[in-house]
């Protein structure tokens, strides 16, 4: 199952590819399937292939993003938030064993290139969920359950 939350931070990036794509990225790659095809023989033309390549990859992420697009819900910050682990926290947790891991609870769009975010479908988010600072989370995963404890919870800026 994907949930389909996101950052205001997440649905800007997602939002600035799509105009990319489309606006700047497309019309580059359409150029060039243009000159290659005034070449001649297609069936030989590696410049028509790949770029004609190029051009259905981009076509085929414009139409995803803007159905995913349509279908996110943007989750704004809100004061009640604070005190508690909900979607869009920077948390701060430690382990049994010493071990502390700093990350935001964001949509599963949004994870890609950054280390410090985790889906909010992912076990590490679903325990942390309602809980407060000094309460202990069961992560239950393929390994086992582990505990973490949580150290800090922010809102408005990443933790250190």
């Amino acid at each position: 199952m994907r949930t389909d939350l996101i950052t205001p931070e997440g649905y800007d990036t997602l939002a600035k590819e799509l105009d990319h794509l489309w606006r700047e990225y497309r019309p580059e790659i359409t150029k060039k399937v243009a000159w290659a095809a005034s070449l001649g023989d297609r069936s030989e033309n590696a410049d028509y292939k790949e770029n004609k390549r190029l051009l259905r990859q981009i076509d085929s992420r414009v139409r995803f993003l803007r159905k995913r697009l349509d279908a996110l819900k943007v989750v704004e910050y809100s004061p009640v938030q604070e005190g508690k682990v909900f979607f869009g926290a920077w948390v701060e947790v430690e382990s049994e064993q010493g071990e502390v891991k700093v990350f935001r609870i964001v949509g599963p769009d949004e994870i890609y290139g950054h280390k410090q975010y985790v889906s909010i479908d992912a076990p590490m988010a679903r325990a942390l969920i309602k809980k407060e600072v000094d309460d202990e989370a069961v992560v239950r995963t393929p390994d086992g359950e582990k505990v973490w404890f949580i150290n800090k919870i922010s809102y408005q800026t990443p933790l250190a």
